[in-house]
């Protein structure tokens, strides 16, 4: 039993695996360090510091704090970053990630990186350049949930059968891991600040920062290199976020782990379209994850058949992975849990969104890195993947009038994938859309979609 906790009352500390051991707004009991601060006891805002990015966090209290050295302060980070909820906590030199770096430019040098262009903006691995103070970096992983779960048959008044469903990738369908990971990040950051009873300098990364954030979780010993790039936790698995602090605080490194894949490549023969084409390198132009959420232009034609129901991301090479097959016992954070209507989205919903729905389905989420007409092309895809009849309707209607060109014109596609069951309103929309559509990639799809059907 320990004291301290609200009221001043007596309790018992949570248990590795309660709500109030992963729930950052949960009243927590972290030994020997102050308690993190919840969402009811906030600890005084952090104050930005510079025009990068960094912040300076202030103790809680001005008392004086005992000594510690770098293995000892790096054990209570290392418990507190646990009791905000990350599965792992693991510390690296702020050195340059040189083997990174000498990967990145051999990528980028191929072409690998499609249209990525920023990838090529600034350095990336080198930490100092995102804080020159500081003097260790924090890798942490997040966990999220690792299970596909149960698809909701859905049906509507009348229906005989369930709507037409769509596949998010795992990591997508709760909260937004960029703000999740921020806060926690920024708490642990008060953490070290409480820890040290000084003034700490500290700036959180996720992956929108210039950082290359697997090379330093390898770096700092919470996992190793997957052949699919992927970092894997040992007794975790590969269904993680990242993220990375950097402050300006001796703490002692943690020593890498090397790789264990041997001679294991089923992640290499499952992937749908041949993305990863040599071990520990993948072809963004040929992904799945690319060609859903960064890509936003039209899909390669010779791809589209290969994405499948996928709108949003592909964890097909983490489905594989035999360090993955126990995950799903494994606890993730509650942020991460699936909203049910991203658990299994309604293809025929994600065709025809507008803009007020589309605000709402994206909200809080990491789906807000897409913009609808991408979200309505990857619809329309998987709708043609389908090769049910109910879509030929919604995808006759988004040849006929969607605003988008990019969703006209994979429409018309779709429509040429479902075969003769199309035929009747398919060629009457694709004859006037590959004759008169302002926009000659239209022309173009509807012209080789009316082909293919009269082909067939």
């Amino acid at each position: 039993m320990l004291t301290g906790g609200p009221s001043g009352r007596t309790v018992d500390p949570p248990l590795p695996h309660s709500a109030a051991a992963w729930d950052p707004g949960a009243w927590q009991v972290i030994p020997q360090l102050a308690k993190v601060p919840t969402e009811l006891q906030l600890q005084p805002l952090s104050e930005a510091y510079g025009g990068d990015g960094a912040r300076l966090h202030q103790p809680m209290s001005s008392v004086a704090v005992e000594a510690l050295s770098a293995a000892e302060l790096g054990a209570r980070v290392r418990a507190a970053g646990q009791a905000l909820g990350f599965v792992r906590v693991g510390f690296a030199a702020i050195d340059p990630l040189e083997l990174g770096a000498e990967r990145l430019s051999e990528w980028l040098r191929a072409g690998r990186h499609a249209e990525m262009r920023y990838l090529n903006e600034g350095p990336r691995h080198d930490p100092r350049q995102l804080l020159s103070e500081a003097k260790t970096l924090i890798a942490v992983a997040l966990a999220y949930p690792a299970s596909a779960g149960l698809v909701p048959l859905r049906r509507g008044p009348g229906d005989d059968e369930p709507p037409l469903l769509g596949i998010i990738a795992r990591y997508a369908r709760g909260e937004d891991y960029h703000d999740v990971m921020r806060k926690k990040l920024r708490r642990l950051a008060d953490a070290v600040a409480n820890l040290l009873g000084r003034p700490v300098l500290a700036r959180h990364c996720v992956d929108t920062a210039p950082l290359l954030e697997r090379a330093a979780a390898e770096r700092a010993g919470l996992g190793f290199a997957a052949k699919s790039t992927m970092t894997i936790i040992p007794g975790v698995g590969s269904y993680v976020m990242l993220g990375e602090l950097l402050v300006d605080a001796e703490i002692e490194a943690d020593v890498p782990m090397a790789p264990r894949c041997g001679t294991c490549r089923l992640c290499l023969d499952a992937c749908p379209t041949g993305a990863i084409v040599d071990a520990h390198v993948v072809d963004a132009r040929r992904c799945i994850s690319y060609l859903t959420i960064e890509c936003s232009g039209p899909v390669p034609r010779e791809l589209r058949p290969l994405i499948g129901a996928r709108v949003f991301g592909c964890d097909v090479c983490q489905d594989v992975c035999p360090f993955n097959a126990s995950a799903e016992s494994k606890p993730s954070a509650p942020e991460f849990a699936a909203r049910p209507n991203l658990a299994a989205p309604d293809l025929i919903q994600l065709l025809e969104l507008g803009s007020a729905r589309y605000r709402q389905l994206v909200k809080g989420t990491a789906l807000r890195r897409t913009h609808r007409a991408q979200l309505a092309r990857n619809a329309a895809i998987a709708l043609g993947n389908s090769k049910d009849p109910r879509a030929v309707i919604p995808l006759a209607r988004a040849v006929a009038a969607h605003p988008s060109g990019l969703v006209r014109g994979h429409a018309a596609w779709a429509l040429a994938q479902l075969g003769s069951q199309a035929r009747e309103h398919a060629l009457p929309v694709l004859t006037c859309a590959s004759a008169h559509d302002a926009e000659a990639f239209v022309r173009e799809e509807a012209a080789l979609a009316l082909e293919q059907l009269n082909v067939g």
